[in-house]
């Protein structure tokens, strides 16, 4: 692995032309990351400051009102702009959450796409950015649009 490409880019494209290989990554993935793994995300397409994420509907991200959970809503944005933001990075830089909030448009029923694009931070300084996960259902009507303020910085180790 270069300098230049950090560890979740480098996984994707091990994985990514693999048979079944989205669907090994996306699960590694989960397991890496718990809590996210929870809404069991599919990862469509991933390059530098881009992502696409997947959510099946189904009764276990389900809430009262028979429509997908508005937590389940925010861990699926902000793991497209982790996704996007962290896969943007050289290896000799970090981000973290800071922030984050969510506007729920419409109720969130079937299968939803998040997807985010941001700018690749070319400076090894600290620096805060502001990432949309905008999540789509399969009609293409944008149903939330979660909004993550993402603080990186050079990587100590």
């Amino acid at each position: 692995m270069s300098t230049a490409e950090n560890k979740i880019l480098a996984e994707w494209k091990k994985w990514v032309a693999r048979p079944a290989g989205k669907k090994i990554f996306s699960s590694l993935l989960g397991r890496m990351i718990p809590y996210t793994g929870s809404i069991k995300p599919y990862v469509i397409s991933l390059k530098p400051g881009y992502c696409q994420v997947l959510l099946k509907d189904r009764r276990r991200v389900r809430n009262h009102l028979n429509s997908i959970h508005a937590i389940a809503l925010l861990n699926l944005a902000e793991l497209a702009t982790g996704l996007a933001m962290n896969s943007a990075l050289p290896a000799n830089m970090r981000g973290i959450v800071t922030r984050l909030s969510m506007d729920y448009l419409k109720k969130a029923r079937g299968t939803l796409v998040a997807e985010c694009q941001c700018d690749i931070p070319r400076r090894n300084e600290e620096a805060e950015y502001l990432l949309e996960g905008i999540i789509r259902d399969e009609v293409g009507d944008i149903v939330a649009v979660g909004t993550a303020t993402w603080k990186v910085g050079p990587n100590p180790n």
